[in-house]
């Protein structure tokens, strides 16, 4: 299906970390609202369910394996060195922003983190972190929370909320907020329901401001408690199967949020000869699901093969990977994080979109949620 420039406003929803539990812990009638008379799907995140793979899934409206981004972290086979995957020099997909700008549609782009503004603002008429919001923002909305915290998201709907009001000409806007809140706080805790009927109630006032807009809501992952975290590289070292590299997809700078510690791990191998062995030795680990080549894990998850490793690990629902001071460590029991299959399921909800829709059977994937737009 291919798509004409949408003759009202968007307003893209991704909520970081809202998996289908939190959506059923508690009523949230606004959002329920908007499943009930427009339609909801619930579909898969992108693995690996990081937010910067998913994110840009979303925008982009395609598989890393075409826009580029495999991580939050990346490692350069060539030089060795490892980096923040978080620039747009990465992408080789257009966003939304700029698919819009295209067709000569303004769009806003408001985000808790900066990082989601290197990759997605490109082309963007207004491109807002709440974590370091530019001072006439802080005059009219106040300081927002923050980034260790809740009421970050509160201030960022209140702020989508006035856009929308006071800035018609705005025809697409992105409103990304952050997962903190799931990192800390299970579905069944007071905090995490506080936070979503307040989420909420905030978007139903967007949704009341813009009566012509449509809204298209998603996430980019789930949450669940974790028991165990490897180093990869010190565990493999420790038995005598050395590798060049291991790296934690989920690897970003909020460490507060999950220590950088995430279900899937990407390990570079100092001979392909070695992968046999090494496959074994993973293998071998309390918790690990899966061990994938380069080329296996490309064909499951839609990857770019050459922006991964060449062995691809992922956890069972209790594993995470990532750097620590040993090779194991047993977490404690409030650590909660995601990057694995255990936190696939996210809902998709679409309302008051005036024009027709692709088929059921297209919307499988958060990625799914705005391909079709200015196509």
């Amino acid at each position: 299906m291919k798509s004409s420039i949408p003759q009202q406003r968007i307003v893209i929803g991704m909520i970081d970390g809202f998996g289908l539990d939190y959506l059923a812990a508690q009523p949230m009638p606004a959002v329920e609202s908007m499943a009930r008379s427009g339609v909801r799907y619930d579909v898969k995140a992108i693995m690996p369910t990081v937010t910067n793979v998913n994110n840009v899934s979303i925008s982009c409206g395609v598989l890393p394996s075409e826009h580029g981004l495999t991580g939050n972290s990346y490692y350069n086979e060539q030089t060795g060195e490892a980096d923040y995957m978080e620039s747009a020099a990465f992408l080789l997909k257009p966003t939304l922003s700029e698919r819009a700008a295209r067709e000569g549609v303004k769009s806003a782009l408001l985000t808790c983190k900066k990082k989601t503004i290197n990759l997605l603002a490109k082309d963007a008429e207004i491109a807002i972190a709440a974590e370091n919001p530019p001072p006439e923002f802080v005059t009219r909305y106040g300081e927002p929370g923050n980034i260790y915290s809740r009421e970050i998201n509160y201030w960022l709907w209140k702020v989508a909320a006035d856009l929308l009001r006071t800035r018609p000409e705005i025809g697409v806007l992105y409103v990304h907020t952050t997962d903190y809140p799931m990192h800390m706080w299970a579905p069944d805790r007071i905090e995490s329901q506080k936070h979503l009927r307040t989420l909420d109630r905030l978007i139903g006032e967007a949704a009341e401001a813009a009566p012509d807009a449509a809204f298209f809501l998603t996430a980019d992952h789930g949450m669940n408690y974790k028991k165990r975290c490897w180093d990869l590289d010190k565990a493999l070292g420790a038995r005598g199967a050395p590798v060049r590299f291991a790296l934690s997809a989920e690897k970003d700078r909020y460490v507060k949020h999950h220590r950088t510690f995430g279900g899937t791990a990407y390990v570079w191998l100092n001979a392909l000869d070695d992968l046999p062995a090494i496959r074994k030795r993973i293998l071998e680990l309390e918790g690990i699901e899966s061990v994938m080549t380069r080329e296996e894990a490309a064909a499951e998850f839609g990857l770019m093969p050459e922006r991964i490793g060449e062995l691809v690990v992922t956890g069972d629902q209790d594993t995470v990977f990532g750097e620590l001071t040993g090779e194991f460590e047993a977490l404690e029991s409030t650590y909660r994080s995601h990057g694995s299959l255990h936190e696939s399921d996210v809902p998709l909800i679409i309302y008051n979109y005036k024009e027709a829709l692709p088929q059921a059977t297209r919307f499988r994937r958060n990625a799914d949620l705005a391909y079709f737009l200015f196509q």
